[in-house]
């Protein structure tokens, strides 16, 4: 298991904070494939050290529906690289350059989160840089991924003897040191089968990021991501959870559950194709029954059917029916998955709901009842000259993948021993096995 240091000085490519400079994100899901090109620019009037004073200006946005992509896993390499080369050609005439790498989500793999702790005494009286990162690796000798690999591992939290929640350890004084870290891993083939389509279109890996993440880093604002806050991304094929707290990730997981199976639903349920069944529960669908459901007609194609019995009219409450049950079965998996999770304690009683499922009629009223919390609809924010079609949940985890290009987290990234993911030089895990052996 190799493992880059924790000093932003050590030249890592997957954290360094550009100054200026074209940026881009792909966000790989199940129902769409979106890729994102933008601009960093620097604001004159604030120190060029502040990172928050950089500005994104979205230059480029293609989008096109998955292919060869399902619960966030490629299953079709012809036809999931034909759908990313054409996402990436839109965005790129639009923006009007060239893209070499790109930063890509992680959706597959089932990726799940488990925290390890480690702890050492201070060589000095107070902590230095050599009791950092003694302390993290005592801390992640624990991690035993068996047949996972690991994608990334982030100290989360410091205790200072007694102390607990220290964010900036080094220079104080203390006898002993512990860290809290997070550790994601996934499974291995999921990683393999997505690096190598991305990098048969040409392109370069900057990095892989957690889906859940990315979204947070979309549509959660700085106070709620310190006092503790859940989000939930409604995706297509699946639901991501995650928790976050002290402004740090601390929990984060993926459920095999989504709107296409709401779709499917009613698909089955009212004898229609899988288009006019998107087009109902978009414009019809409703999460909670109203009183005028049952005066209100939807017009529904018949599968199949020709002439007059072609095209038939039905209650809106029989579409609610059928739309209620799949998305209170998702709820209550989030909340199931969310009891067992001890990081639960950390989020409070807050929910914040992104992803394209966030838009269905009456979605937040019924989070709020089954999970028993405060619920607020997440949007992206943070980015000029995002198109108006793109400031939807849909597109949660894109522009959160293009403000972390803008800003990449410093952090102990553990590199899954997986090389020669395809035939180029270029490879993300080969570059970075170079950039490790040159380091050390």
């Amino acid at each position: 298991m190799n493992v880059i240091q924790l000093n932003r000085s050590s030249g890592s490519t997957n954290t360094k904070t550009p100054e200026t400079g074209i940026i881009a994100a792909l966000d790989v899901g199940s129902t769409k494939v979106c890729c994102l090109i933008g601009e960093v620019k620097a604001d004159r009037r604030r120190s060029p050290e502040d990172t928050e004073a950089r500005q994104i200006n979205v230059l480029g946005v293609g989008h096109h529906a998955a292919r060869g992509i399902k619960n966030g896993s490629v299953v079709d390499l012809e036809e999931a690289e034909k759908a990313i080369r054409l996402t990436v050609d839109a965005a790129e005439r639009m923006a009007g350059v060239t893209i070499e790498q790109i930063y890509v989500n992680v959706t597959g793999g089932r990726p799940q989160c488990r925290t390890y702790r480690g702890a050492t005494e201070v060589c000095s009286n107070s902590v230095g840089s050599h009791d950092l990162h003694r302390v993290v690796d005592i801390a992640m000798d624990k991690i035993d991924p068996g047949k996972r690999v690991v994608l990334h591992a982030t100290p989360i939290r410091f205790t200072l003897d007694d102390a607990r929640g220290v964010r900036a350890p080094e220079g104080m004084y203390a006898d002993r040191i512990g860290v809290d870290v997070n550790v994601v891993t996934v499974e291995p083939g999921a990683m393999r089968n997505l690096g190598m389509v991305v990098e048969n279109c040409h392109l370069n890996v900057a990095g892989f990021v957690m889906a859940p993440y990315a979204a947070g880093r979309s549509v959660l604002v700085s106070d709620e991501t310190e006092l503790g806050v859940t989000l939930i991304d409604l995706g297509g094929s699946t639901t991501s959870i995650s928790v976050f707290a002290d402004g740090k990730l601390v929990f984060a997981d993926v459920l095999p559950i989504g709107g296409t199976h709401i779709t499917s639903d009613i698909a089955r349920g009212l004898s229609t194709t899988i288009a006019q069944a998107e087009r109902l529960k978009t414009l019809s669908g409703n999460a909670l029954p109203s009183l005028y459901d049952d005066r209100e007609l939807v017009t529904i194609a018949q599968l199949g059917e020709h002439g007059a019995d072609a095209v038939q009219k039905v209650p809106r409450s029989k579409l609610t029916s059928i739309v209620r049950p799949r998305v209170e079965e998702i709820f209550e998996m989030v909340a199931e998955r969310l009891d067992n999770t001890p990081a639960t304690r950390m989020a409070g009683r807050r929910v914040v709901l992104a992803g394209g499922g966030n838009q269905l009629t009456g979605i937040r009223e019924a989070a709020s009842q089954v999970l028993d919390r405060n619920v607020r609809l997440g949007m992206p924010h943070g980015l000029s000259g995002l198109p108006d079609a793109a400031r939807s949940g849909a597109f949660a985890v894109s522009t959160g993948l293009l403000k972390y290009a803008a800003k990449p987290d410093v952090h102990t990234a553990v590199l899954p021993q997986i090389t020669n993911v395809s035939g180029a030089n270029g490879s993300y895990f080969r570059r970075m096995g170079q950039w490790i052996k040159e380091s050390f």
